[in-house]
């Protein structure tokens, strides 16, 4: 990017900048003390030199000596300058080098979100483009029709809500995912038993499960973890949801918990079409979705609800994975801290 490559190179001459100043102060400070050292032993040598008695056949080059000693001291501040320089130099082109490498490892989290970020609003623009555009072809049809017959209309308005609630889908998705974009918010974090986030979340999808026969195993104790509710109750909700979607009628799905050290282990396994190995690397990823030609039904979504699960068990420092084999179901597993820690504070 543009941008970015022209803020480096201004990143790397401040960085630059700043050593040359330093390394400029340093050398001033060494000259004066090299040379008012060798000043120093220069005076004390002419002034030993005019002490010291010499015949007079001699005494003409007590002068000779002292003007030796003039040449020689500016010789030595000649070298002495001669070395600061490539000492410059040298940092010149060192501290270039680490000035450029700094600045663009100090850029790359913002070069990497810039990224994720264009990539992110070209996949939005594209999702929410299409049930435009489905329902502006509709339309379009509808008006080149000269008689336009009441049930026909009615087909047209089903067809036009279904595309709108999609689109109503998509945008709260995205402003859930924008929502847990930032950090959590401290007056929120209080600590939750895990058997309250699974009840909560199996009443979001108690009627589901009712009207697929689907059996629900809750295995939780006295497990708690420490975070925002609402967040962990939605990444409890997006993952049963998940399960629920891809599992066949009459199956069962299994909610469970269990702490080993400080960290709390959360699972949710069902018994569903599962995930091919080459879908699981970009699962998490937003806007991907898994090839939907592996279940026998079709799935409505946009490919959010796992990368806003992610993004909730990173704002609580834990790690979400899967197990899955094709045809043999999946299992999300969660590890999440027992103790939420803040940068400057613990709870």
């Amino acid at each position: 990017m543009k941008i970015v490559q022209s803020a480096t190179f201004k990143l790397t001459l401040w960085y630059l900048g700043i050593i040359m100043v330093l390394s400029g102060l340093f050398s001033f400070a060494l000259y004066s003390v090299s040379y008012t050292q060798l000043s120093a032993n220069a005076v004390r040598q002419r002034n030993a030199i005019q002490r010291l008695p010499l015949p007079l056949n001699l005494e003409p080059n007590r002068q000779a000596f002292t003007t030796a000693l003039d040449n020689q001291l500016a010789e030595d501040q000649r070298y002495l300058i001669l070395q600061l320089l490539v000492l410059n130099l040298a940092t010149l082109l060192v501290g270039g080098a680490a000035s450029y490498l700094l600045s663009v490892r100090t850029l790359k989290p913002i070069e990497d979100a810039m990224e994720a970020q264009g990539r992110f609003t070209a996949d939005a623009s594209h999702e929410l483009r299409t049930p435009l555009t489905a329902m502006r072809s509709e339309i379009e049809v509808a008006l080149r029709e000269k008689q336009l017959t009441s049930g026909e209309a009615r087909l047209l308005l089903k067809s036009n809500l279904e595309e709108i609630a999609k689109l109503e889908n998509l945008s709260g998705g995205l402003l859930r995912l924008a929502r847990f974009e930032n950090s959590l918010d401290a007056s929120e974090v209080a600590r939750i038993p895990v058997r309250e986030l699974f009840e909560e979340a199996i009443d979001r999808h108690q009627a589901r499960l009712s009207n697929r026969h689907i059996e629900l195993e809750v295995a939780a104790e006295n497990e708690a973890v420490t975070g925002d509710r609402a967040s962990l109750v939605e990444l409890v909700s997006i993952l049963l949801d998940n399960a629920i979607k891809y599992s066949p009628d009459k199956s069962k799905v299994k909610l469970s918990a269990r702490k080993s050290g400080q960290i709390v282990r959360i699972s949710v396994a069902d018994q569903g079409v599962g995930i091919n190995a080459s879908d699981i690397p970009f699962i998490f990823h937003r806007f991907y979705r898994a090839d939907r030609s592996r279940s026998k039904e079709v799935v409505d979504g946009y490919g959010l609800g796992l990368s806003i699960a992610k993004r909730i068990v990173d704002l609580h420092h834990g790690d979400i994975s899967v197990d899955s084999t094709p045809g043999n179901g999946s299992t999300f597993r969660i590890k999440i801290p027992a103790n939420y820690q803040f940068k400057n504070s613990a709870l």
